[in-house]
C-alpha cells in the first residue's frame, strides 16, 4: 500500500513538472570577466608633487677607492664586510635591469650587474652579495630600517626621495614614454587623454601621469608585469614609464610597440640609507671607476643593446 501511495505521488509529481512551458530553456553564455592583478587600482588623485627645489643629481663626491678587503675600519663598508655580504635590494620584473631568468632561477640584469660591481670593490668578489627583490613601494623603508645597504632598482632620484634616503650620482637615464598595442593610435601624449594608463606605485611615472594636460585615466598595479597583463586584458589601453622598462616588456609581447616623445627624463641613481655618507661616496667611486676602466660600457652591451646605442656614463655631478 505505502509503494503504491509514493508511486502516486512520483506520478503526481512529474505531471505537475510537465505542466509548464514546453520550449527548451534558454541558455545563457556569460564571458568570464579576467580579475585584475593583486594590488592593481584606479587612481583618483595626484601622489604628493613634494619638494622640487633641489638638485636631484648632485651627490657625494668620491674619495680614494680602498683595495678590496681594506676597508676603512669603523666605516659602513667595514660592517658589511664583516658581515661577509652586501645586501642590495633589487628588481625581479623588469627585463634587461632585473629579472630573474626562468632556466637557471638567477636574477640577471644591468643593475644586478651594477650591485655586484659593488660587492667587487669590497671583497674582491662580485657573488658575495645577498639580492633581495623589493617592490618600488618599499625602497625607502628597507633603506631607512637597514634591511638592506644599497637599491639598485631603476630608482629615479627625486627631490622628495632624497629628504627620506640618499643617492649615488647618476648611473643610468631614462625617458618615460608609452607602451601600447601596435595600431592603436596611442602614441604621443596627447592621444592619453581619456585613455586607461597603467603605472607602478610609489614610482615618478605614476605621478607625471597626472601632470599630462590629456589627463588619462590612471591605474596602479605592484609590478609592471602586473601592468602588462592588464594591457594584455584589455583592462588598461596603454602602460607609461620609463622607455627602458617598456622595451622589456615589449620584448615580451610581439603586438605591442613602444613610442612617443619623452614624457619626463629620468636619471637613476643607487638608493643609500642617509646616515652612511661613507657609503654614498664609496659607491661614487666605484661608479668613477667603471666609468673609466669601460665596465660600464660592457655591462650596457651585455644587457641594454636592445635599447638603441650606447648614449655612454652619464657624466656625475658632485654637490660636495
Amino acid at each position: 500500500m505505502r509503494r503504491r501511495i509514493l508511486l502516486a505521488l512520483l506520478v503526481f509529481a512529474l505531471a505537475v513538472a510537465g505542466c509548464g512551458s514546453s520550449a527548451a530553456p534558454e541558455s545563457v553564455s556569460v564571458s568570464p570577466a579576467e580579475p585584475m592583478p593583486s594590488g592593481a587600482t584606479a587612481v583618483t588623485a595626484a601622489p604628493p608633487a613634494g619638494d622640487a627645489n633641489c638638485d636631484r643629481e648632485a651627490s657625494l663626491r668620491p674619495g680614494p677607492l680602498p683595495s678590496p678587503g681594506q676597508m676603512p675600519p669603523g666605516s659602513t663598508m667595514a660592517a658589511i664586510a664583516e658581515r661577509g655580504r652586501l645586501i642590495a635590494g633589487v628588481d625581479q620584473n623588469t627585463d634587461f635591469f632585473g629579472s630573474r631568468n626562468p632556466a637557471t632561477g638567477q636574477l640577471e640584469g644591468f643593475d644586478i650587474d651594477i650591485a655586484r660591481q659593488i660587492a667587487l670593490a669590497i671583497f674582491g668578489d662580485p657573488d658575495r652579495i645577498q639580492l633581495r627583490v623589493v617592490n618600488a613601494k618599499e625602497r625607502e623603508s628597507v633603506l631607512q630600517n637597514g634591511e638592506v645597504d644599497v637599491v639598485v632598482r631603476t630608482y629615479s632620484i627625486t627631490c622628495a626621495r632624497k629628504k627620506l634616503v640618499d643617492f649615488s650620482a647618476v648611473y643610468y637615464y631614462a625617458d618615460q614614454k608609452i607602451l601600447s598595442a601596435k595600431g592603436s593610435g596611442i602614441d604621443s601624449a596627447a592621444a592619453l587623454a581619456g585613455k586607461r594608463v597603467c603605472a607602478v606605485s610609489g614610482t615618478t611615472s605614476l605621478a607625471k601621469l597626472f601632470q599630462v594636460e590629456s589627463r588619462p585615466q590612471v591605474f596602479s598595479a605592484t609590478a609592471w608585469t602586473d601592468c602588462l597583463v592588464m594591457l594584455q586584458q584589455g583592462q588598461v589601453d596603454a602602460i607609461s614609464t620609463d622607455d627602458s622598462v617598456l622595451k622589456g616588456l615589449a620584448a615580451q609581447d610581439p603586438t605591442l610597440d613602444v613610442s612617443g616623445e619623452s614624457i619626463a627624463k629620468e636619471p637613476y641613481g643607487i638608493g643609500v640609507n642617509a646616515d652612511h655618507d661613507d657609503l654614498v661616496r664609496f659607491v661614487n667611486g666605484v661608479l668613477e671607476k667603471i666609468r673609466r676602466d669601460g665596465t660600464w660600457q660592457r655591462l650596457y652591451d651585455r644587457w641594454l643593446e636592445k635599447l638603441g646605442p650606447s648614449p655612454g656614463p652619464p657624466e656625475p655631478r658632485y654637490g660636495d
